[in-house]
């Protein structure tokens, strides 16, 4: 990686290292919490920059998506860190709804996080983390 790339201030994401699909996750702004993860390709970063709203690649469906677009759960995107070799990235948001996850918890509400389970290495078991 050239030292260039690892210390410049211009944004240049390496979309090209991981076949033009770039993981972004996405934190909580106030509370610092992970809320899901995603990928985006170079027209879902455009799409972001311009809207300042959470657009990604959908791996699954292939198709680009912005987050909220059907369920009314927006993401507003205010920062994103990129990470040394511009190859992985953080949108920091604010959530404009209850949560990003698809599923629901058990009085079938929008989980707040897709990352609502927790795996104990001491226990060696998994409980929910968050609803």
């Amino acid at each position: 990686m050239s030292l260039k790339l690892e210390t410049q201030l211009e944004l240049e994401p390496q979309f090209q290292k991981r076949d033009g699909l770039l993981p972004v996750i996405v934190q909580e702004m106030d509370s610092y919490q992970i809320l899901m993860l995603g990928y985006v390709n170079p027209e879902a970063l455009e799409k972001t920059l311009r809207t300042q709203k959470a657009t990604f690649w959908s791996t699954s469906r292939n198709e680009l998506w912005t987050k909220g677009e059907t369920s009314g759960d927006y993401l507003e995107v205010l920062d994103i860190l990129v990470d040394c070799d511009q190859d992985a990235l953080i949108y920091q948001v604010r959530m404009l709804g209850s949560g990003v996850c698809h599923t629901k918890d058990e009085q079938g509400k929008t989980r707040k996080s897709c990352f609502y389970r927790k795996y104990s290495l001491k226990t060696q078991e998994m409980d929910f983390h968050y609803s």
